[in-house]
């Protein structure tokens, strides 16, 4: 972990109005999966009253993002289905801020999709100053250190003359790109029998570190698909967020809340929260 990277810690300080906020990650949303993207638009589609004050999106809210051209273009995608999800955030963000910080799948989301769809751009990692506290949030996969094969590509990808030469690309080029390393992304899984435990997983010197340097408690992340809260050091932890995926069994979707009473998680179904 270099210095720049540790460094860079942005802070959003939550107004005195709000009460609760609520963090999601890794919804992974394509058109190929209709029962997470119905779950996700029919959590969207709360009343205001039940909805929290603000909503933190951490990361791989979209299986792939190959550039903002993807709202409106016609392609291999069903048409509409970029546009729906423009239009279902925007039209939360209305009533909720809505903040967005990238993962490593929707990365290259960029101004003009931000704006399209209502959400408010965070760095990573950031701090979050509500409640009286210090909250550190992150994606998570920075921290993934023993992944030194994803670590390399993470440095390579994140470079501005990467980024600039793969969007200046065509668009269909681009996507033939997304789906294969999607599918190199899937055979490294499958050779691990799809199972989370068996990925690397954030290394707990480095979010240490990360946490005395944000001088916060407690640090937010998703990534790694296996949610749980993980004590690090005496009053140090961090909180890890549910993957969503409806379609397995059992479905997966939980959201964390941070209220007053402190965080809580709470599932969602294809029904709205459950």
């Amino acid at each position: 972990m270099t210095e720049d990277a540790i460094d860079r810690f942005a802070e959003l300080h939550a107004p005195a109005h709000w009460q609760a906020v609520e963090f999601i990650s890794d919804l992974h949303l394509q058109a190929e999966e209709p029962a997470t993207f119905h779950a996700w638009l029919e959590y969207l589609d709360r009343p205001p009253s039940e909805r929290p004050d603000a909503l933190f999106i951490l990361g791989d809210l979209f299986e792939v993002w190959v550039g903002d051209d993807v709202l409106g273009a016609v392609g291999t995608d069903p048409p509409d289905f970029w546009q729906q999800c423009a239009q279902a955030l925007l039209a939360y963000a209305r009533t909720t801020p809505v903040y967005f910080m990238a993962g490593n799948r929707d990365f290259l989301l960029g101004h003009a999709a931000a704006l399209a769809c209502g959400m408010q751009r965070l760095n990573d990692p950031c701090i979050l100053q509500f409640m009286d506290r210090r909250w550190l949030l992150s994606h998570g996969d920075a921290l993934c250190l023993a992944d030194k094969d994803y670590m390399r590509f993470r440095a390579l990808v994140r470079q501005q003359a990467w980024q600039n030469d793969f969007l200046n690309r065509p668009l269909q080029e681009r996507r033939a790109i997304a789906r294969d390393l999607r599918s190199q992304s899937e055979a490294r899984k499958r050779a691990s029998g799809n199972d989370p435990s068996l990925w690397a997983d954030v290394d707990t010197a480095a979010a240490i570190e990360w946490l005395h340097r944000a001088e916060a408690h407690t640090l937010i992340h998703g990534h790694t698909h296996r949610p749980a809260r993980h004590v690090l050091a005496p009053r140090l932890s961090r909180e890890v967020l549910s993957d969503w995926d409806l379609s397995a069994t059992p479905a997966r979707a939980e959201v964390l809340r941070l209220d007053a009473g402190g965080l809580h998680r709470y599932p969602v179904s294809a029904a709205g929260m459950a």
